[in-house]
């Protein structure tokens, strides 16, 4: 059986681009992955649309959505759009799969923010195969999910696995294993990374992602937190436990390793960059692939009504959250909090005031 293609995540920025030039001459970049809908208001570069163009003809891409918003409750006009330039993308160029983010984003300049963690609930679970039916529906390629780095609670670590499952039965979905998001949960809540790990539907894997991320120092004076800021090495860690995890994931693909474009800029960064990537290689040529079996794709006919799946008082919860963490709302008022959907009494203030940073940075609104 052959083993999983090793690619990186496409950056526009010359460093990036300068600093993987090798390998894209040497041929070891076996499969490129695009955030598509981060230049959909954005003109492309000739080098860029050549380059793009290249891994399509040689059916070596796959897609990478950002913006969205698998869980917003209120369907508006913004993810119309989103579904019809992609149509447009999927017939300019030959994608293998397709993919987005588990969470919601429903501020206005949805561009510019960050998506936050929701739980597994009748109704968010019923929103979320909508939007992934009406995704799958735009595309006649496989879609998956990625599981999400952050979280404010320990149950929302350790359900999110499941939730991931039963999001995608309905249209024979896959998921994105981010390990480098998984780690990022195995510290901040110290849960051993091989026990999350074990809590995901791996049969579905198909995609892995690896990256390096960096320390957020702590606002009550405990240990950092772990933040997937995409800007550093890949862990030590990760890279010792890939072996296992490539081998229990038997329908995997493809392994892609991300890095923000900016971050790649001094010798000594383009070095680890390549040290990192070589190591990946290495494990990836050394793993056992006797016993997968990589399932062929075909889609399912999932039911679904003709107007997409609202809630107004899942959408009124998520905007007013949305809300008080920009506002840095005390994190004892958000705990005490009255929501439906949000559990917010069992978060960890020190998740909450993450989650406030995060948002402040990217400034939503």
């Amino acid at each position: 059986m052959q083993k999983p293609l090793l690619g990186l995540s496409m950056m526009a920025e010359a460093e990036f681009v300068s600093a993987i030039l090798p390998l894209l001459q040497n041929n070891s970049v076996e499969v490129l992955e695009w955030s598509f809908d981060t230049f959909y208001n954005v003109e492309e570069t000739d080098w860029l649309n050549e380059l793009l163009q290249f891994y399509s003809e040689n059916n070596r891409l796959i897609g990478h959505g950002v913006y969205y918003s698998l869980f917003d409750a209120r369907w508006t006009e913004r993810q119309e759009i989103w579904l019809k330039k992609l149509k447009e993308e999927v017939r300019k160029r030959n994608y293998n799969h397709i993919t987005e983010h588990f969470g919601f984003m429903n501020t206005e300049n949805f561009h510019q923010g960050v998506p936050l963690p929701v739980s597994l609930h009748p109704k968010t679970l019923q929103i979320g195969r909508d939007r992934l039916y009406r995704l799958h529906e735009a595309v006649d390629v496989p879609v998956g999910i990625e599981n999400l780095a952050f979280s404010f609670s320990i149950d929302d670590v350790k359900e999110q696995g499941m939730f991931l499952d039963q999001l995608v039965e309905d249209t024979n979905g896959f998921l994105i294993l981010d390990l480098h998001n998984i780690y990022c949960q195995s510290y901040n809540f110290e849960v051993n990374i091989q026990d999350i790990i074990s809590l995901y539907p791996l049969d579905r894997v198909r995609e892995i992602h690896l990256s390096g991320g960096s320390w957020q120092e702590s606002v009550y004076g405990k240990k950092p937190i772990r933040r997937d800021t995409h800007d550093d090495r890949i862990p030590k860690e990760l890279l010792a436990i890939l072996p296992s995890v490539l081998s229990q994931c038997q329908n995997l693909e493809y392994v892609i390793i991300e890095r923000l474009g900016h971050t790649i800029k001094t010798e000594e960064q383009k070095k680890y960059f390549f040290d990192d990537f070589n190591k990946v290689k290495a494990i990836i040529e050394v793993s056992d692939t006797r016993s997968r079996k990589v399932n062929k794709w075909t889609g399912k006919e999932a039911v679904h009504t003709d107007h997409p799946e609202e809630d107004l008082a899942l959408y009124e919860e998520q905007s007013r959250l949305t809300r008080l963490l920009f506002d840095q709302a005390g994190t004892e008022g958000i705990k005490e909090e009255k929501f439906h959907y949000f559990n917010t009494e069992s978060w960890d203030p020190e998740m909450i005031l993450t989650a406030q940073n995060i948002i402040k940075k990217w400034n939503p609104y």
